[in-house]
């Protein structure tokens, strides 16, 4: 027996989310915004978040500095239940990330600081011997995780433990990242429909799909927001699943990170992939119902009463 079922490796950053803004920011002027939250951010640690408060066994591997910042990255993900045994501290300021969010869309301001400097040698290498599963996202955000890539996943597979990767956005937008070489490496491989097509410089998502399906481990689950999620296997086999949509969203901040959290907590309990995508799409539109990317995750109980009241839906985990 594993002692945890998925280890996160990744960004650790605190997100500062404005809502309620009266327009777009402009050089020299000054703006206003109506709510202010500072919690938890980064896409691995909303991840790691919510898949533990799903039940999931969870730990984290990522790098903060030594300031109240990763105080609170460290509490918060204790107080969700990730333990925090392999978080490294660091020289560098941990990162933040300023998130302006209009209705379903959003801008985002990010310093990087201390995850742009986790590489494979920091990481202590127990996690691969301890951990069921690994999760990876935001490999542009973090030039040391990206070169050293091929490293964690080779070392992966030989201590038989499975991974899924969701790359997200490039900020650079230059998208270096060898999906030929990478995807084979992947056992669930989780982009949204605009990060597939620009990895692969597609123009549409037909394309973008046959573009990767010779190079998949396993499968892909690509995300397309309030369409919902398409399903595809190895063999060129797809399930297309609507979204559940939530009529009076508060934020889709950190809804993609809420659906790999249920994917990956139904893949790991051993739920056909079939299952996963849909415990997946629940999941993401349970994101929507609460400000931040972790506030409706209070409990796996909490997720299943909203999945009752919300969409009359029971999740299977």
């Amino acid at each position: 027996m594993k002692q945890y079922d998925i280890a996160a490796i990744g960004e650790l950053n605190v997100d500062i989310i404005l809502n309620q803004i009266e327009s777009e920011p402009e050089i020299g002027k000054e703006k206003f915004a109506k709510q202010m939250t500072v919690t938890l951010g980064s896409s691995t640690a909303i991840f790691a978040a919510n898949a533990a408060a799903l039940g999931s066994k969870v730990c984290f591997v990522g790098m903060v500095g030594k300031d109240s910042f990763g105080d609170l990255v460290r509490t918060s993900l204790e107080a969700k239940g990730v333990d925090t045994k392999y978080l490294i501290i660091g020289e560098t300021p941990t990162g933040a990330t300023i998130c302006m969010s209009y209705g379903e869309d959003r801008a985002n301001l990010t310093y990087q600081g201390a995850m742009d400097v986790m590489g494979f040698d920091d990481i202590d290498k127990t996690v691969f011997d301890n951990a069921k599963h690994i999760h990876l996202s935001s490999l542009f955000m973090q030039s040391g995780l990206l070169r050293d890539i091929d490293k964690i996943l080779d070392l992966a597979k030989s201590k038989g433990v499975t991974v899924s990767l969701d790359t997200q956005w490039d900020p650079m937008e230059t998208w270096k990242l060898d999906y030929k070489r990478v995807l084979p490496k992947i056992t669930v491989f989780m982009p949204n429909e605009k990060e597939l097509m620009a990895l692969t410089h597609k123009d549409n998502l037909e394309s973008a799909i046959q573009e990767v399906l010779p190079h998949l481990g396993n499968a892909m689950l690509v995300k397309c927001g309030s369409d919902g999620s398409i399903l595809v296997r190895k063999d060129g086999s797809r399930v297309v699943l609507p979204a559940f949509l939530n009529k009076d969203v508060v934020d889709c901040i950190g809804a993609g990170d809420s659906f790999n959290s249920g994917f990956i907590s139904a893949f790991v309990k051993g739920l056909s992939l079939e299952d996963c995508q849909i415990t997946g799409n629940l999941t993401g539109a349970v994101n929507t119902t609460a400000s931040g990317g972790t506030g409706a995750f209070v409990s796996l109980e909490h997720v299943r009463e909203i999945c009752r009241t919300k969409f009359g839906k029971e999740i299977k985990l």
